[in-house]
């Protein structure tokens, strides 16, 4: 047996890793993808080893993340429940792809992560290896009576590592619990269970308190070719580029904060406080060039189909036929949305300051309310509402012909 366990050297995955190697008495590979986590990743190497790892992988993903993960998602428009811009549902496919790539190559026949029972990214680690490997087999620890029972919380796990010796930066207190990547980095659990509390100002890593930031807005410019953004203020910049840039432009000025109560996928309700700057300044601008560039019934259509893809996401189907399918659609979509937005970021907000497309379907000489030289002939416009009208003034006449309810006295 040779398991590859998902690591990211926090308290929950620490104690994971030695008690497989205590439990199974086999070879264990950590492997950590770097998706934008910054400093959370020194050291690990010599962790990981110290802790029972026979061999550890540390895979850079991020640009991967971002050119194949986060912006065919910017594509589709996706955000969970209208709030949630899905950075942690969109990085746990990659995480888990590169895994089962790992394990393949080591020759292992089981892959382990440290999801617990309650949350979604138990189903989307899982879910991703049944559709690229369903010949591993998965241990997941916290679903494990054996093991669940032996660690009913955090002290538990703590007095765990000071009797194995491993060093963990953890406190028995810790107020709630932070997952970081290149797109966001969300907060739940501890104090933020109760929905009523505002989150500590002291909280927020990416951003600035709205109030906090500067007086005066700042202009920034994207540049985008068949919905991707490919510059900033006239840069190019490759996909992960594009967000780094974003991120610090958006925390400068407090954009991209969200708290929410969300709907998981296993049933109950649980709330997330979230920073996206960069992720939230790039969706608003993508909506924009669509704007002015996309046709009405393709919109209509593709944002038909927004939360179903959403959905698909937060769920963790992102390998499932269906979210493929929708993928070519939108891809599709994206075509000819091509052009510049220019925002102005205050203080949280982003307002539209401009936007322009070499294939602009705006046409100023059919919309404007001056003389038109002909582009439009508004005469025609009362045949077209005629014919529209015809369902409702045909229901409005049998309606008519209805016996009135009596009343009583």
């Amino acid at each position: 047996m040779k398991i590859v366990v998902a690591y990211s050297g926090g308290l929950d995955t620490s104690v994971i890793l030695h008690w497989l190697k205590e439990t199974y008495q086999c070879d264990i590979i950590a492997f950590c993808a770097d998706i934008g986590q910054e400093e959370e990743l020194r050291g690990l190497d010599k962790k990981a080893k110290a802790t029972g790892a026979s061999k550890f992988y540390a895979l850079d993903l991020v640009e991967e993340f971002a050119r194949d993960f986060i912006f065919p998602m910017i594509q589709a428009g996706a955000i969970y429940e209208n709030q949630y811009y899905l950075g942690t549902s969109i990085a746990r496919p990659l995480i888990a792809k590169a895994q089962v790539e790992i394990a393949r190559k080591e020759n292992a026949d089981t892959v382990a992560h440290g999801a617990t029972g309650k949350g979604n990214d138990q189903c989307r680690f899982e879910l991703t290896y049944a559709a690229l490997a369903p010949d591993l087999k998965v241990i997941a620890p916290w679903r494990l009576p054996e093991f669940h029972n032996r660690f009913q919380g955090r002290a538990d796990m703590l007095a765990y590592c000071a009797e194995k010796g491993i060093r963990v930066e953890a406190t028995a207190k810790k107020p709630y619990s932070m997952d970081r990547n290149l797109l966001h980095i969300s907060y739940e659990s501890g104090i933020l269970e109760d929905p009523w509390v505002e989150p500590p100002k002291d909280i927020f890593k990416l951003s600035v308190a709205p109030e906090d930031a500067p007086d005066e807005p700042e202009y920034v410019e994207l540049d985008f070719e068949r919905g991707n953004c490919v510059a900033v203020n006239g840069k190019r910049l490759t996909p992960a580029g594009v967000l780094r840039a974003l991120n610090q432009l958006g925390g400068h000025h407090g954009i991209g904060r969200v708290d929410l109560v969300e709907n998981r996928f296993v049933g109950m309700k649980s709330r997330g406080v979230y920073e996206t700057p960069g992720g939230a300044i790039l969706h608003f601008a993508h909506r924009q060039m669509e704007t002015l560039t996309m046709d009405r019934e393709v919109m209509h259509l593709r944002d038909s189909l927004i939360p179903r893809y959403a959905e698909l996401v937060y769920y963790g189907f992102w390998f499932s036929p269906e979210r493929e399918a929708l993928q070519a659609f939108v891809t599709e979509s994206q075509q000819n949305v091509t052009g510049t937005v220019r925002l102005k970021l205050y203080k949280g907000n982003i307002i539209t300051a401009g936007r322009k497309s070499p294939v602009s379907l705006y046409n100023p000489y059919v919309a404007t309310m001056e003389a038109d030289q002909g582009a439009y002939n508004q005469s025609d416009a009362t045949g077209f509402i005629r014919l529209n009208a015809l369902r409702l003034r045909t229901r409005a006449a049998v309606l008519a012909q209805k016996p009135k309810k009596q009343t009583s006295p």
